[in-house]
């Protein structure tokens, strides 16, 4: 959708808006979401969800293959997208748990969940990019809409155990008492603060794919292919590297560490001239993004109380993909003005400052975590007196 709407106007305003209209709408939906994420069915949320994609999909790939699609019309689609996502997200990611049979395999299970969850974010793009050089943008679409059907098929095959009851009560006041359980617990806080800030100011640099592939490095389609692949091969790097750890411990350091190299690698990639040193650099950016959102993912699972999971996760989903594009929106107005590349080193500077923020505060996390960890067998409880998780734990 990127590189058709700026091969429509040549506008990287327009890609922040794009950007905007297709994610915004989950950070407005994510919290209602969540909530019925913790009192109705997450599969049949799930399933609902992925039948209004597919009607999505199908209806923007009919307009790209008859050549009537206007920008309004991606537009329309995105903000569609937007407020499906923002369903979807918090309640597949509240269901995963219940896939997994033995406590023993949650933390890699949560690892390898969110490391799929988020590498598909760039993969996909990446093999459109590809398409998109090889067949032209119309069958890329209708591709997409097709494969919605494996994804029903793969649904229709779960077989869950049955979903405990829920408590029922407002909505407004369950969502509430999520914002209430996050804020209460610093770990759960700081975790979502530091996507929040990543997301806002350092991921939305994707959006200004397009310019860099055909104003910064002289390209065409097959060049934005080569970019987005490599951001997606660099995720894909990351995520099987963080789903084969078998536990959650030492994560802090990888997030607060990562977070500082995805910056440096924005900043010298947008200083990057040259084809293949901005994808080298590409790679390194996709891996470190991957690791540090898929770890803080990972460490959430992991921490939160199961009747709270699905407004954690919404949370999360409101940090992660629902302020991306309040970034991409601001990042394609300071690209307008100042060019692509200026913009890209304020936000890769900015995940810098968030790197050595996290740096600093982690240590006392750390103390806070160990607790929890202790009781749900993660780390031996070898220390006498340690606070037992329902101590902290901050009450729903």
């Amino acid at each position: 959708m990127s590189w058709l709407v700026y091969r429509l106007t040549g506008s990287a305003l327009l890609l922040g808006v794009i950007s905007f209209a297709s994610q915004f709408p989950s950070f407005l939906m994510a919290p209602f979401a969540g909530a019925l994420a913790d009192r109705w069915s997450r599969y049949r949320m799930v399933v609902a969800t992925q039948i209004l994609s597919m009607v999505q999909a199908t209806v923007l790939a009919t307009l790209v293959m008859t050549d009537v699609v206007a920008v309004w019309h991606l537009v329309v689609l995105a903000v569609m997208m937007g407020l499906i996502n923002g369903v979807d997200v918090p309640a597949r990611q509240a269901l995963m748990i219940r896939l997994i049979g033995s406590s023993d395999d949650l933390p890699n299970a949560i690892a390898l969940n969110s490391s799929m969850f988020n590498a598909a974010r760039l993969v996909g793009p990446a093999l459109g990019g590809l398409l998109i050089g090889i067949v032209g943008e119309g069958p890329v679409f209708v591709i997409n809409a097709l494969s919605y059907a494996g994804v029903l098929w793969a649904l229709a095959m779960l077989r869950l155990p049955r979903e405990p009851g829920r408590p029922a009560g407002a909505v407004l006041q369950t969502i509430a008492e999520g914002f209430r359980y996050a804020l209460g617990s610093p770990p759960i806080r700081d975790l979502l603060v530091l996507l929040s800030l990543v997301s806002l100011i350092g991921i939305p640099y994707v959006v200004l794919f397009p310019v860099f592939a055909a104003d910064v490095l002289g390209g065409d389609a097959r060049t934005l292919g080569l970019l987005t692949s490599s951001a997606g091969a660099g995720s894909l790097i990351g995520a099987l590297a963080l789903a084969s750890r078998s536990t959650v411990r030492g994560l802090g350091r990888i997030i607060a560490w990562g977070t500082g190299l995805f910056g440096l690698s924005l900043v010298t990639f947008a200083f990057s001239r040259h084809l293949l040193l901005s994808c080298a650099l590409l790679v390194l950016s996709g891996c470190s993004m991957i690791v540090v959102s898929a770890s803080i993912n990972t460490v959430l699972q992991t921490i939160v109380k199961e009747e709270m999971r699905g407004r954690i996760m919404a949370l999360y989903t409101m940090a992660f993909v629902g302020t991306t594009p309040i970034g991409g929106l601001v990042g394609g107005a300071i690209a307008n003005r100042v060019g692509a590349p200026a913009a890209v080193v304020m936000g890769g500077l900015g995940c810098m400052g968030v790197s050595a923020w996290a740096v600093w505060r982690f240590p006392a996390l750390r103390d806070l975590i160990r607790p929890i960890y202790a009781e749900l067998g993660i780390i031996p409880e070898v220390a006498t007196g340690l606070q037992s998780v329902s101590e902290m734990r901050p009450r729903a």
